[in-house]
């Protein structure tokens, strides 16, 4: 019996060829028709608007180089700020601090206080000095009367040995009386001014209990409080100071660079530079080029130079870090000329192999494009060839961006 139906099941299964297509069947092949057609429209929707999307990036445009008022670097280098004019004011002798008149910040002028010492002894030796001046003085006096009275004497002698009234010896020692009378006035005028000295001697000691600044300038540090000793020696261990405060001439700040020695023949004295501030970075100022130093640093192989800063100013100050660059110095017929190249950022310039090249936006696209490189201008570079102005180039390009890529420039 189950073969029999199994048979039967075979027999219904069989194509009869000549009957006609039953209308659901016809039906079934289109909707398979159907479901091919949308397969192959939503592949190319997918190529279409699905495939890569565009790389958004950052652009800038190139800009013509400046007429005037700008050089491109020959050199750039990394430097402090450093004052030529510096002390750290000390007492000249040891004694106590009893007032300490400065604080860090504090702007002083030459000769202004900054602090006093205990001043009981010297004190006390010029008021020594003063006496033994004036007891030398009154003893002056007593000579010069004394040696008067002489004088008067010697020449009543001289008039009564005329007269033969008195004997030549008596003369004679009326004027011994008078002439060592006159040497001790001498010696006492003598005494008097080794008096003199010795009150202008405890006068000088005194005053070095006074600190006063040597020159100009601002106060960067405080050294010593008051109760403290101060020496211009080192001595006592830690518990002498040797300075009260540290004084810098603002006027006298400049910069130096080490220089690499391969490149210090583009150094040359005289030659405009341009300083950057780490903490300003968009404030440039106009400097120039001191003096390079003669001698190398082997440890380093660099030479130091010396820059000049033509702007004074308060932001300015001791230890900051500078970035320097060496301009060109400047050519005679430089405004006849038109200037060379364009400038670009320098985050557009990438390397590939032992060229320099940028990524041009056309067309949506990333465009390659080969350069040639100049100098610096501030945080621009100089393009002598590869483009043109009015440009716009891919700043901080992608790694894999590749040439014809689909690029699209943010906002």
């Amino acid at each position: 019996m189950g073969v029999m139906e199994k048979s039967d099941l075979l027999k219904e299964l069989r194509i009869d060829r000549g009957a006609e297509d039953p209308p659901s069947s016809r039906r079934g092949l289109w909707i398979a028709l159907a479901v091919v057609v949308l397969l192959v429209l939503g592949g190319g929707g997918w190529f279409l608007f699905g495939g890569p999307s565009a790389v958004p990036v950052r652009t800038a445009v190139a800009r013509p180089m400046p007429a005037t008022g700008a050089s491109a670097s020959v050199l750039d280098a990394t430097g402090y700020v450093t004052a030529r004019r510096s002390a750290t004011v000390s007492a000249q002798i040891t004694g106590t601090l009893t007032a300490v008149l400065i604080e860090e910040g504090d702007r002083v002028e030459a000769g202004q206080v900054l602090a006093r010492l205990d001043d009981t002894a010297q004190k006390a030796a010029l008021a020594e000095a003063e006496a033994q001046l004036h007891a030398a003085q009154a003893q002056l006096v007593q000579a010069q009367a004394q040696l008067a009275q002489n004088r008067r004497d010697l020449k009543r002698m001289d008039d009564m040995v005329g007269r033969k009234l008195v004997s030549e010896q008596a003369t004679e020692q009326a004027r011994t009386l008078v002439e060592t009378q006159s040497a001790l006035v001498s010696a006492q005028q003598k005494q008097i001014e080794l008096a003199e000295a010795g009150v202008r001697a405890a006068n000088v000691q005194l005053d070095y209990c006074t600190v006063r600044a040597p020159f100009t300038g601002v106060v960067i540090a405080k050294a010593a409080q008051v109760g403290e000793i101060v020496s211009p020696l080192s001595a006592g261990g830690g518990f002498t100071r040797t300075g009260v405060g540290t004084i810098v001439d603002m006027d006298s700040l400049e910069v130096e660079v080490d220089v690499n020695e391969a490149y210090i023949n583009r150094v040359v004295a005289g030659h405009p530079v341009e300083s950057v501030l780490n903490a300003y970075p968009d404030w440039k100022i106009p400097s120039h080029v001191i003096a390079i130093i003669p001698t190398a640093d082997r440890s380093k192989a660099t030479v130091k130079v010396r820059i000049g800063l033509d702007v004074k100013d308060a932001r300015i100050v001791p230890d900051m870090g500078v970035r320097v660059s060496f301009l060109e110095d400047a050519k005679p017929n430089a405004q006849a000329q038109a200037p060379r190249g364009v400038l670009v950022p320098a985050a557009a310039l990438r390397k590939d192999g032992d060229k320099d090249i940028v990524f041009v936006l056309k067309d949506k696209k990333a465009q390659r494009r080969a350069v040639t490189v100049g100098g610096s201008v501030g945080d621009a570079r100089q393009i002598l060839g590869g483009l043109n102005a009015g440009d716009t180039v891919i700043v901080e390009a992608p790694d894999d961006l590749k040439d014809g890529a689909a690029v699209e420039a943010k906002s």
